[in-house]
């Protein structure tokens, strides 16, 4: 697939609540089964997720948190605009994003130099555009701005959550070290009885950490690089799944980005830590991953060619068409797919 799946997405596909608000527990969510060997969907719910697994697999699961990284703002000329905080550059040196006031499309006039007075009364300077383009940019504050949003600011939402929500409408349940601008939403449905169901039945959870930065969806751009970590003890347990024939079962693209950073070609794992700029796609094709659990992606969103590298063009556009045609909802509160080799 050249590019990316283009589709169109109806409004009322898309969540715009936690399941919990709509009288569901987190892991009732509908969850789409797809495999790749035979092509055949199935429909289920995310809490039958062990029935599709093995004793011997391993899921592999980010335990990011995510953080409070929007915060209103006031320009120069009195203007009000929201503040994305994407991720800490240098010491008090920040990436930020600038949207409109109701977050709801990038603003289009920021520029080096430009000031701005934050909610709570911290202030922050545009420095200079990242080398990535306009969107995003590199700004000073006066003060340590991470623990200035902790205190004032909100989790990022866009136009279809209607209100901002608690920070911990955002969290996985293993979600451990602060850090993700945006929460990594594929391990959303999980909770503590369904992963001791899981270890119940012989298929290992273990860890891996990738910081997500602002996804400023209406662009369709490709992932910026992301801080991740891939412990020695999950790398061993990744290849002594692969060499007892087991498989690796990914939670989320941003596991899959960690993952196929430190995947030699044979697709041996080893640790590693730091900045991952990795782009997958179908043509580079995943070498650690057998499996992957995901959400439903924006029209046209580069993680679609992620994805396309786990099922195959063919296999994910019957998904989702399929998707589309049973009412699967989308977005961070929506519902799921697994997508198996």
């Amino acid at each position: 697939m050249s590019a990316a799946l283009a589709f169109s997405l109806p409004r009322e596909l898309e969540a715009a609540e936690p399941p919990e608000a709509r009288g569901l527990e987190r892991d009732a969510v509908r969850l789409m089964v797809a495999r790749r060997g035979d092509g055949r969907i199935e429909h289920a719910s995310f809490r039958d997720l062990p029935g599709f697994l093995r004793a011997g697999d391993v899921v592999i699961v980010n335990t990011s948190a995510t953080v409070r990284a929007a915060i209103g703002a006031r320009l120069e000329g009195g203007s009000r605009v929201r503040v994305h905080v994407s991720h800490p550059w240098l010491e008090n040196r920040w990436v930020v994003e600038l949207r409109a006031a109701d977050g709801a499309a990038p603003y289009p006039s920021a520029r080096a130099g430009l000031r701005l007075a934050l909610d709570g009364d911290a202030t922050l300077r545009l420095v200079a555009p990242t080398a990535s383009g306009r969107r995003l940019w590199v700004a000073d504050a006066d003060r340590d701005l991470g623990a200035h949003i902790a205190r004032h600011g909100t989790p990022i939402h866009y136009g279809y959550v209607a209100e901002p929500l608690a920070l911990d409408a955002y969290q996985t349940a293993y979600a451990l070290q602060p850090g993700s601008a945006e929460m990594p939403s594929a391990g959303r449905p999980f909770t503590p009885e369904l992963i001791t169901r899981l270890v119940a039945g012989g298929v290992l959870v273990a860890p891996v950490v990738l910081h997500t930065g602002v996804s400023s969806p209406e662009r369709r751009e490709a992932p910026f690089p992301e801080r991740y970590e891939v412990p020695p003890p999950t790398a061993r347990l990744v290849n002594d799944v692969h060499a007892a024939g087991g498989r690796v079962i990914a939670v989320g693209t941003t596991v899959v980005r960690a993952l196929e950073t430190v995947a030699g070609d044979d697709g041996a794992v080893a640790p590693g830590a730091g900045w991952t700029n990795l782009i997958v796609t179908a043509e580079r094709g995943l070498r650690a991953v057998d499996g992957l659990i995901t959400g439903w992606h924006e029209p046209e969103a580069s993680h679609l060619r992620l994805l396309e590298a786990a099922a195959g063009e063919h296999l994910l556009r019957r998904c989702y068409r399929e998707a589309l045609a049973q009412g699967y909802l989308w977005h961070e509160f929506g519902d799921s797919q697994l997508v198996l080799s």
